[in-house]
């Protein structure tokens, strides 16, 4: 057991992969509504657990490496996600994890021929099946320059002109989305600094749109996040629900 994590207070597992990542809004919200963050890089030695028999789900966040890199710690995570799948525990891949979880269902990871990438907000459409699921923003934040197929077995929710393959479920548990609704406007100050070089690739918004933009769609996007933390994981108690009512959040 990590250091801090309580043995009576339930938590999720969460992977990311750079020494200053953390895990944003999507932390946040687990948070709110009572869980723990166990928080692992495997990228740098953390095990993965067998069972998530002492987790109440997991979520696998992006990164700049590929679903396609030869490291091992990429091919024990998308390995991994059989974990949470034959367990029926609830997982969200977010970007990279949402790629992994495609791989690992037999999917493929690749870019587009014309070498368009999506960074910056863009477009999304829901299916009809994600219609009927909860009702999603019409602009989402993305930072990628891949996107997956949708493999067998897997739901399409929503999709986007450029990346068809947008946001998928597989069974009632597991979600992969393409977009960032963990992004924190301290999140999007780093990445478009750190990563400025991206910024230059054909089809990335410059600078300047990423923040105007946001003030304009990120309101429904951490609305969307709130009604989908309810449908995939909900609270760990009671107690918690309520303060999260009484106090608007």
């Amino acid at each position: 057991m990590k250091e801090g994590i309580s043995r009576h207070q339930p938590k999720v597992l969460v992977v990311l992969h750079q020494e200053t990542s953390n895990p944003g809004r999507v932390g946040q919200q687990l948070i709110k509504r009572g869980f723990e963050l166990d928080i692992r890089r495997p990228r740098f030695g953390d095990p993965l657990p067998e069972t998530l028999a002492d987790h109440a789900g997991a979520v696998i966040f992006g990164g700049p490496m590929s679903a396609n890199d030869s490291d091992d710690f990429v091919k024990r995570e998308i390995d991994w996600i059989n974990v949470p799948l034959k367990e029926n525990k609830p997982y969200l891949g977010i970007c990279l994890g949402a790629q992994m979880l495609s791989k690992h269902l037999g999917g493929t990871v690749t870019g587009r021929d014309d070498g368009l990438v999506e960074i910056g907000y863009y477009p999304l459409k829901a299916t009809p099946s994600g219609t009927k699921l909860m009702a999603w923003p019409e602009q989402v934040y993305q930072w990628h320059r891949e996107g997956f197929s949708l493999p067998s077995g897997a739901e399409l929710l929503a999709s986007s002109p450029t990346y068809e393959n947008q946001a998928i479920r597989v069974g009632e548990n597991a979600f992969g989305i393409q977009f960032h609704p963990e992004l924190t406007y301290a999140m999007m100050h780093r990445w478009t600094t750190r990563a400025a070089h991206r910024l230059v690739l054909p089809g990335a918004k410059k600078r300047g749109e990423h923040f105007r933009e946001s003030f304009v769609y990120d309101p429904a996007v951490l609305h969307w996040l709130e009604a989908f933390m309810d449908n995939w994981i909900g609270y760990a108690s009671e107690p918690a629900r309520e303060w999260s009512s009484q106090t608007g959040k």
